[in-house]
């Protein structure tokens, strides 16, 4: 598996504009249109945060048990120069959801949803499959550390089962912020959050393409973003994994869609 990169050129804030609504009044003169303040979606590079830059997730070790036709697996990791369990110094600041149970791992299978995992090991039911699995190291706020030693990944086989392992050597996108439901103040500010293996993007490179309910923003470097000015309800994320032509790079993971809900 070859190391990852990482751009490292800054990418200003891009602004859509969305739309905007008219709505009838009257008045004594008869009626009006009374035009409503457009909606405006902004995505933003996140401040700069706490760097690890020593720390690392290694998996020590991993058991599959057969359960009914289902598999539980159990890994175990080594976490060094990281503490699981504790918050983040500047998580007060940031102003975004944060966990309350402090630093984790995100573990993540094909690509799906992660969980969260306090304590350095995992347990996952799983049918027979093969799986990619992809496990890296999270400040409390669920921002990913991006240092060259804060993940694991591999193919993971469970059962006896045929079909063609995933190539981990080639450019991977996977999906890891927003996810689930925000309410109240965490609807404000919320984080979006990416992992790359193999790849890097630039301005004259790769991009990620996030398009957020229709609004279309490329992105040229790697880092967490804040998207504001979202609306209450569902709220519709793509992500698109695209060399220097704007081409969609081909992968099991490169094209994820995803939706989460704002509440009030």
């Amino acid at each position: 598996m070859k190391t990852k990169n990482r751009g490292l050129l800054s990418i200003l804030a891009i602004t859509i504009i969305g739309f905007s609504c008219t709505a009838p009044s009257k008045s004594e003169e008869g009626s009006a249109s009374e035009e409503k303040p457009s909606v405006s979606i902004t995505l933003t590079k996140a401040p700069a945060s706490p760097e690890f830059p020593d720390a690392t997730l290694t998996k020590s070790d991993l058991t599959l048990l057969e359960n009914d036709s289902m598999f539980s697996v159990d890994y175990s990791f080594d976490v060094a120069n990281y503490e699981l369990g504790i918050q983040t110094e500047d998580a007060a600041t940031r102003g975004i959801a944060n966990s309350g149970k402090g630093q984790h791992i995100h573990f993540i299978v094909n690509n799906g949803p992660y969980s969260a995992h306090y304590m350095p090991g995992v347990n996952n039911q799983l049918d027979p499959g093969n799986y990619v699995v992809l496990a890296f190291l999270s400040r409390s706020y669920h921002e990913s550390v991006k240092s060259e030693g804060a993940f694991h990944i591999e193919n993971l086989k469970v059962g006896e089962i045929d079909g063609e392992e995933a190539d981990l050597t080639a450019p991977h996108l996977f999906y890891s912020r927003p996810k689930g439901t925000y309410k109240g103040e965490d609807t404000k500010k919320v984080m979006l959050d990416f992992y790359l293996l193999n790849t890097s993007i630039s301005p004259d490179g790769n991009k990620v393409r996030a398009t957020i309910n229709g609004s279309e923003f490329m992105i040229d470097e790697w880092a967490p973003y804040y998207i504001e000015g979202l609306p209450m309800g569902e709220v519709n994320i793509k992500l698109e994994l695209l060399d220097a032509e704007g081409n969609a790079i081909p992968g099991p993971f490169n094209t994820v869609e995803r939706s989460v809900t704002l509440q009030e």
